[in-house]
């Protein structure tokens, strides 16, 4: 009785985190290939014919890579140590009565003139009090940038309005 290979070859028809780009040729878990990649259609077995057919897509795609990463490297100069100015409501100790989110920033940003997604700002937790802070901006795995996010409290209305008349 001959045993089973644990392991086969197939060509990725996508991008897959963790694993290749589009047109990679990767070897994986035969149990991974037959009940996810193949069935979903993000995988081809590897052969001769199936290679040379993804090529031309594969050229494109990688081209695009390199497009989108001089394009997130020229935002991520950009806007390297530029500052958000964010009004929040503040106790008068300076405890913010919410948080500041990466949300916020990237609004912020954004109304600046910046190109930065929501997803690209790195808090480890909200801002929870008025100051200055600094936040990492992560564009890719190798392209990031650093900002100051500037909270402060927002001025109260109290004052009553008076009419002149």
């Amino acid at each position: 009785m001959s045993k089973m290979p644990n392991t086969m070859k197939i060509l990725l028809c996508e991008d897959i985190t963790k694993l290749g780009w589009l047109g990679d040729v990767v070897e994986v878990n035969v149990g991974y290939a037959r009940n996810y990649l193949l069935p979903q259609g993000l995988a081809k077995l590897a052969n001769d014919a199936s290679i040379r057919a993804i090529a031309e897509e594969k050229a494109k795609r990688a081209e695009q890579r390199i497009n989108d990463s001089k394009r997130l490297e020229n935002a991520a100069k950009k806007v390297e140590g530029a500052e958000a100015v964010v009004a929040a409501k503040a106790n008068e100790q300076g405890h913010l009565f919410g948080s500041v989110t990466e949300r916020q920033i990237a609004a912020n940003l954004r109304a600046q003139g910046f190109e930065v997604a929501d997803e690209v700002v790195q808090l480890p937790e909200h801002i929870k009090e008025v100051g200055t802070h600094t936040v990492t901006l992560k564009f890719a795995d190798n392209v990031t940038s650093t900002v100051n996010v500037v909270v402060v409290a927002e001025q109260q209305e109290n004052t009553p309005e008076t009419d002149a008349g």
